[in-house]
């Protein structure tokens, strides 16, 4: 059921690269000139102490841009909201899918995957499912 392997991060490590703008189309004469410090901590990590990674598993968020392999960076001090992609404890597992709060009043919410082959998740027990944390980046490889 789970579909995200949760790792323990190390944030305060300071990670500095040098930045500079990168055209996709005709090259920049400006490539040249670095201007900036890109520190990925700074940059990216809100909340150090409740950020961890998780490595995605499956396809069932494909439809969101987000693949086998890839790695996101998940922040448990980020409050959710409605369409949140959202890691959750549930069923015994974690899951990484849309939270969709739509259906509040009538007394549940929904996990909504972004691969129409998976099902929904009708959450009406509160007690036996957490929103672990909320996704905040995507890091892809590529090779």
């Amino acid at each position: 059921m789970g579909n995200i392997k949760i790792l323990r991060g190390v944030f305060d490590t300071p990670l500095e690269l040098k930045h500079a703008g990168v055209a996709a189309g005709f090259p920049s004469p400006a490539e040249d000139y670095l201007h900036e410090t890109l520190d990925f901590n700074r940059d990216y990590i809100r909340h150090p102490e409740a950020s961890f990674y998780g490595d995605v598993e499956g396809d069932s968020m494909e439809g969101a841009g987000l693949l086998d392999g890839d790695r996101v960076i998940i922040d448990r001090a980020v409050e959710p909201h409605h369409g949140s992609i959202v890691v959750a404890w549930w069923d015994g597992g974690f899951t990484m899918k849309f939270l969709d709060l739509t259906h509040r009043a009538e007394g549940y919410i929904e996990l909504r995957p972004a691969n129409d082959r998976y099902p929904v998740f009708k959450i009406d027990n509160p007690d036996a499912f957490e929103v672990w944390g909320t996704v905040i980046h995507l890091i892809r490889t590529f090779e």
